[in-house]
């Protein structure tokens, strides 16, 4: 009788809360920005542990933010309608309209956390907001290594990805295949009668249990965590679970059918394979715990 009651799973919220005059806001983007939000008193603990400017991690979260979106959005662009976004690049910029790519906000993030390291970036503001000019130069961040800084932004990115993929769920998109499973999910706003898999669902959970797992290690270690463990099992473990998902998803864009793999699967095969690598690289280091 429990199972049948589950069965029966109706998913319609409406994804916008409130709106006033011209501002709507919505689930996903609350979602979006809580995780920040969180990930940013997150890592000041973690800077604060171990040492580091505080400081520091303002600018953190600001290249965190422009890296996730732009490198989202450029992503999604490219791998999954190139031709389309070429043809008309203005639509690049319109987030509004959806279209956000997990691998491409992972190269942003890569890209971004490169230039913090190694380059300093500093602008001047017209009236405190519309940057007139900007000015970088190479300057590294004592104690502050690429791999240092990566073991340590995952932990946030899990969080922030288990906030995101809800904010999937509350789209209503990113929808699972027909399923029998008696948690499958019916999303009526899409006017679709079949049960599916809630794969926002379970990405959403899969990344809470890694912000758990790469948070502990942290805790157990924090400034002798061998360099690259945290980013390699981040690595292996959500693009792996990715991989896997993916045999549970509907296909985003109709160029997938003619492939062997999904899309999905296929950025991710990479990202799992340097996963193991910075594993095996990490594991040579000894541990001064």
């Amino acid at each position: 009788m429990f199972l049948d009651l589950l069965a029966v799973i109706k998913w319609n919220p409406d994804p916008e809360i409130f709106t006033v005059g011209p501002i709507t806001v919505r689930w996903y983007g609350l979602l979006f920005a809580m995780g920040f939000l969180i990930g940013q008193f997150i890592f000041l603990r973690i800077f604060k542990a171990e040492g580091k400017p505080e400081e520091d991690v303002e600018t953190l979260t600001i290249y965190m933010v422009l890296a996730t979106i732009l490198g989202a959005r450029i992503g999604h662009c490219l791998f999954y309608d190139p031709v389309y976004y070429l043809s008309n690049p203005l639509e690049i910029l319109m987030v509004w309209k959806g279209g956000l790519a997990s691998h491409g906000a992972t190269i942003g993030i890569l890209t971004a956390l490169f230039i913090y390291v190694n380059y300093s970036v500093k602008s001047k503001l017209l009236f405190g907001i519309v940057p007139t000019s900007i000015t970088v130069k190479k300057q590294k961040r004592p104690g502050q290594s690429y791999l240092w800084i990566l073991d340590r932004i995952v932990i946030i990115v899990a969080l922030a990805g288990c906030f995101i993929r809800f904010g999937n769920l509350m789209n209503s998109e990113i929808i699972g295949i027909p399923t029998d499973v008696p948690w499958a999910f019916v999303f009526e706003r899409l006017n679709d009668p079949q049960p599916r898999h809630p794969a926002q669902l379970y990405e959403s959970i899969s990344c809470l249990f890694l912000f758990f797992i790469l948070f502990a290690l942290w805790n157990k270690w924090k400034s002798n965590t061998p360099e690259g463990l945290l980013f390699g099992i981040f690595l292996v473990y959500c693009f792996g679970l990715r991989f896997f998902y993916e045999f549970l998803k509907e296909v985003q864009e109709s160029f997938e059918n003619d492939l062997p793999l999904k899309m999905g699967q296929i950025l991710s095969i990479p990202l799992v394979l340097a996963g193991f690598y910075v594993i095996f690289r990490s594991t040579k280091q000894k541990v001064k715990a």
